[in-house]
């Protein structure tokens, strides 16, 4: 990332919408810019399948596993604003288990790219399967946009639900109900 074009190109903005880029309060907003755009896009930069794939174990559980309450933060690619929300992913072993933390650092890096929650569910299901192998994946995303919430239409706490399935959780209905059984248990329940 070239963080002197990404800071000139803060300064233009800044200046078309009215502003002075060199007083007190924005002298330092292009270099803070560029410093956030580099966190928050930090996901090019790295492989899902090198993170899943290095806390890979043997095991001959063949029961559902299931990760809740994952928090995730996206910018979206349409308007460059926020999306952020929480993500669900299951899946049921084939031979070997992936390390738990692993799975929330995938979703990270998906989210750590410009996105839609669309395609974000989608790739989240298919590192999965690519590179767990499992018999089946089921990912649950649901989401606030503040696209949706700060501009246009303006409908405030609207959130946005996405779903993929794959294998074992799109031909078994019942693998699939007990999935969302779990996922919208109450919280009393849940443990």
């Amino acid at each position: 990332m070239d963080s002197e074009k990404i800071e000139s190109a803060v300064r233009t903005i800044l200046s078309q919408i009215g502003e002075d880029p060199n007083r007190e309060g924005l002298a330092k907003t292009p270099h803070r810019v560029a410093k956030a755009f580099e966190a928050l896009t930090v996901g090019y930069a790295q492989d899902p399948a090198l993170v899943l794939g290095d806390a890979l174990f043997e095991s001959a559980s063949d029961q559902m596993v299931l990760v809740r309450g994952i928090e995730f933060y996206s910018l979206c690619e349409h308007h460059l604003l926020p999306f952020f929300g929480h993500a669900a992913v299951a899946y049921i072993p084939n031979g070997k288990v992936v390390g738990l933390s692993k799975i929330g650092r995938m979703i990270d890096i998906f989210a750590r790219r410009l996105q839609i929650q669309e395609r974000l569910t989608e790739e989240i299901a298919d590192a999965i399967m690519q590179t767990v192998e499992p018999k089946g994946v089921a990912v649950l995303v649901s989401a606030r946009h503040l696209c949706m919430e700060m501009r246009g239409v303006q409908k405030y706490n609207a959130t946005t639900t996405t779903s993929a399935l794959r294998g074992r959780f799109l031909t078994d209905i019942r693998t699939r109900e007990e999935f969302m059984s779990i996922v919208n248990a109450p919280a009393k329940d849940r443990y």
